[in-house]
C-alpha cells in the first residue's frame, strides 16, 4: 500500500556473472536461462536474503535484439516459462515471507532506443511474453521503457491477465541544469508519464537504469502531477551503477563499466532520498548487487 515501502531487487547480469555464468553478446543475460538456469535460481535467492520483497524474472533479453528473431520463435515460450519458474521457486522457498514475482517485460525493439519503438508489431512479441510468465507472476513490470508508447504497449499486452501491472521508464542522464525537467529518454517529460500512468490503471509508476544523481528529481515530479490528478499509485525507483557515457547509447550492446563511488553504502543514501521523496518501491539495475540491496534494505527499515 502507499506509504509503506518495499524492497526490489537489483541488476541480474553482473551477479550472473560474479557466481560463475557466462554473459556473451548477443544473448546476454538470457544465455544464463539456456546454460546455466541453477544460477539464476541462485541469483533470486541471494536477492531475497539481502531482503528483496520483490525478484524479477530474468526475461529482459528474451528478444530478437538479443536472441534473433528465428530462435525468439521457437524458444522463447520455453525460456520464458523456464524464467518464470525460476523466480517462482526462488520466491517460495522463502518461508515465513512474502516475496512477489515481477514479469519483466523489456523494451522489445532496445534499450534507450524510443526511435525504433514500432507499435504495428509490439504486440506479437509482448503476447509471447505474457503468455510464458502469466502463469508464474504476481504483476508485471514494463521496464526500461522510453516511451510512453511504450508503457501503453504493456498495458494493452496484459491487459487481459486480470493482474496488477508497474510501468517503469528510464530517464535521460543528461538533465543540464539542475532546473531542467526531468524527462524520459525520448524527449518526453516525467510529468506527461505521470498523467498518463494516472489514468492508465497501472498500480505503480517507476524510474529504472539510469544515474541514481537524477531520480530524485523526477520522483518529486511524478509525486506532484500524481497528487494533482488525485492518484495513489505508487513510486518507485532503481538506478544503475553505469559509468558515465557520451550520450545516450544503447544499453544492452555491451558490458558497461560500474562506478567505484557507488559503494553499498553510498547507494544507501540515495535510497533513503527517494524514500524522503515519496518512492515506496525501490531497489536496484544494471551493476546493483546483493550487497546494495542488503544495505539498502536495512537503511529503509531502519
Amino acid at each position: 500500500m502507499p506509504g509503506t515501502i518495499r524492497i526490489l531487487d537489483g541488476g541480474m547480469s553482473r551477479e550472473l556473472l560474479r557466481l560463475g555464468a557466462e554473459l556473451r553478446q548477443p544473448e546476454w543475460s538470457a544465455l544464463a536461462l539456456m546454460e546455466a538456469p541453477d544460477i539464476v535460481r541462485q541469483v533470486h535467492a541471494e536477492f531475497i536474503e539481502a531482503g528483496a520483497e520483490v525478484i524479477t524474472t530474468n526475461s529482459y533479453a528474451l528478444v530478437p535484439f538479443h536472441i534473433g528473431e528465428q530462435r525468439f520463435r521457437e524458444q522463447a515460450p520455453a525460456l520464458t516459462n523456464l524464467a518464470g519458474q525460476l523466480a517462482r521457486q526462488a520466491a517460495d522457498s522463502r518461508a515465513g515471507r512474502k516475496v512477489l514475482v515481477a514479469g519483466s517485460l523489456p523494451p522489445i525493439f532496445g534499450s534507450y532506443e524510443p526511435e525504433r519503438f514500432d507499435p504495428s508489431r509490439v504486440q506479437d512479441y509482448l503476447e509471447v511474453l505474457v503468455a510464458g510468465l502469466a502463469p508464474h507472476v504476481d504483476v508485471w513490470l514494463g521496464e526500461t521503457l522510453s516511451l510512453i508508447a511504450e508503457g501503453e504497449a504493456v498495458r494493452r499486452a496484459v491487459a487481459a491477465t486480470g493482474k496488477p501491472f508497474w510501468v517503469s521508464f528510464t530517464l535521460a542522464d543528461a538533465m543540464g541544469e539542475e532546473s531542467s525537467e526531468p524527462r524520459l529518454r525520448s524527449g518526453e517529460s516525467v510529468a506527461d508519464a505521470a498523467a498518463w500512468a494516472a489514468g492508465s490503471g497501472a498500480s505503480a509508476l517507476l524510474f529504472n537504469c539510469s544515474r541514481p544523481e537524477v531520480m530524485g528529481k523526477a520522483v518529486r515530479v511524478a509525486n506532484r502531477a500524481l497528487r494533482e490528478r488525485q492518484s495513489d499509485i505508487e513510486i518507485g525507483v532503481y538506478a544503475n551503477a553505469f559509468e558515465e557515457q557520451e550520450g545516450d547509447g544503447a544499453a544492452n550492446e555491451t558490458l558497461h563499466g560500474t562506478r567505484e563511488d557507488l559503494t553499498a553504502t553510498a547507494y544507501s543514501r540515495f535510497a533513503c532520498e527517494w524514500a524522503d521523496a515519496g518512492a515506496t518501491l525501490i531497489g536496484g539495475c544494471c551493476g546493483i548487487g546483493a550487497r546494495h540491496i542488503h544495505d539498502l534494505a536495512t537503511a529503509l527499515r531502519r
